[in-house]
């Protein structure tokens, strides 16, 4: 049994339905602009629906931030240790500080790992459209020729940049190429340039982030040469909502000490809305009455007994 049957099934369900949607409200039924939106819907429900993924990843990735000079602390304690015991402590002392920050190493990589079945599951049912292959539920023989017959901008849908001679379609899957990529470099870049502690500028964490900085668009550079323009729509609607969804993200809930924690903390205070901090009230002077009592408490009948034979 295929285990991308229920995902396939789900995909075409929304993409079915959208496409319906769209040709119901005037777009033309084997238009390339219906099975365009059709494949825009679909990234916005994929992309709702991970929502609470991202904001757990931003939690872990800001987490991950903070906890750096505690483990460049314990990196420190076992530098140059080698030996086994040493190798075990370590990595057991580093997991359990993990597990306390609620930190996460792989948390940037996770809504991409989640989206990876249905990008490969979209991949298969937009490849089967293109070869006129009904799908595995509602993607009908029919609906499936017109899906591979539609057209943008002169492009069919089903075509690849290495797998077309047409200049309409090599133009604009560069086009798309371009985007993709330089919509995942900007997501990137802004995470490192506005939403980083300047104390983990030479963490392990920030060496990740600027080997992905580069690796993830060149991932889209290369795989994009062979993806249908359809798949690359979606990839190309689903990075633009990240760069979106990030841009918010970092605005309002920036890292404490980042330059965009900093920035936000300027317009609250222009707009009056950043909280004071409490004062502690001032201790009252003593008044001449209360140090006249102080002066004159009440002595013992032995201490002024003690006080007579003196």
């Amino acid at each position: 049994m295929d285990l991308l049957w229920p995902i396939k099934w789900l995909i075409e369900l929304i993409l079915v339905s959208f496409h319906t949607v769209f040709s119901s409200i005037g777009f033309s039924f084997d238009s390339g602009g219906s099975w365009v939106l059709a494949i825009v819907g679909l990234v916005l429900v994929v992309r709702a629906a991970l929502i609470p993924v991202f904001v757990r990843q931003i939690k872990s990735q800001r987490n991950m931030m903070m906890v750096q000079p505690q483990l460049a602390k314990l990196q420190k304690k076992y530098k140059g240790k080698t030996d086994k015991d040493s190798r075990e402590r370590f990595a057991k002392e580093q997991m359990a500080l993990y597990k306390e920050t609620g930190s996460n190493p792989l948390s940037s990589c996770l809504p991409l790992i989640l989206q990876m079945p249905i990008f490969i599951s979209l991949f298969y049912v937009l490849n089967g459209a293109q070869r006129n292959e009904a799908g595995v539920g509602v993607l009908t023989e029919s609906l499936a020729q017109s899906f591979s017959q539609a057209k943008l901008f002169g492009a069919t849908l089903s075509d690849t940049f290495f797998g077309s001679d047409d200049i309409n379609v090599k133009v604009i899957a560069a086009i798309m190429i371009v985007l993709m990529s330089s919509s995942q470099f900007i997501t990137q870049k802004q995470i490192m340039a506005k939403n980083q502690n300047p104390e983990t500028q030479n963490s392990q964490f920030m060496r990740t982030q600027k080997i992905m900085l580069y690796t993830l668009p060149a991932v889209f550079l290369f795989s994009g040469l062979t993806f249908p323009l359809g798949v690359m729509t979606y990839w190309l609607v689903s990075n633009f909502w990240t760069m979106g969804q990030q841009f918010i993200v970092i605005r309002n809930m920036p890292t404490p000490g980042s330059p965009a924690h900093k920035a936000r903390q300027e317009r609250l205070e222009r707009k009056g809305k950043l909280p004071k901090l409490e004062t502690t009230p001032a201790i009252e002077e003593e008044t001449p009455e209360l140090e006249a009592r102080q002066r004159n408490q009440p002595v013992s009948k032995n201490r002024a007994k003690k006080k007579k034979k003196k």
